[in-house]
């Protein structure tokens, strides 16, 4: 049996009949039918991992974080705490604060100015690329 919530997180990413599929069978999934069903959101080269990962942790770390925070802890609470949308809703309006609101208004002004219009985002936070970023980069571009 699968004691490690496994039974209870897995309907709720990808939902009842595929998890009862993956639950009931214990079967493999390959990369593919993974990304097809929703249990994984990104399927990279082989030996690409770590650096994708870096590169993910990256574009998350150059936001707010504590926007970023709790959005994330909304989203886990309205998808397996909350008894309802509207409970979802109430909770993610009253964890709001001073802090959070003051990192929101700091985005929000960079957004006036142009930052992230358009997609384009330079401007957030500007960092170099270590020798052996730029070396998987080099690796992935010709994959």
């Amino acid at each position: 049996p699968l004691i490690d919530g496994g039974t209870v997180r897995l309907p709720a990413l990808i939902g009842l009949s595929r998890a009862l599929d993956l639950i009931l069978t214990g079967r493999t999934v390959t990369a593919k039918e993974a990304l097809d069903i929703g249990l994984v959101n990104r399927v990279v080269a082989v030996g690409a991992g770590l650096g994708q990962a870096y590169n993910l942790a990256m574009s998350i770390a150059k936001y707010p974080q504590l926007c970023i925070r709790h959005d994330r802890d909304a989203a886990y609470y309205g998808t397996f705490s909350a008894e309802s949308f509207e409970q979802a809703l109430e909770r993610e309006a009253a964890n709001v604060t001073v802090e959070l609101l003051q990192e929101a208004k700091e985005g929000a002004d960079k957004f006036r100015q142009g930052i992230g219009r358009g997609g384009s985002f330079s401007g957030i936070k500007e960092r170099k690329l270590p020798d052996w970023e730029r070396a998987e980069m080099k690796h992935e571009s010709k994959l």
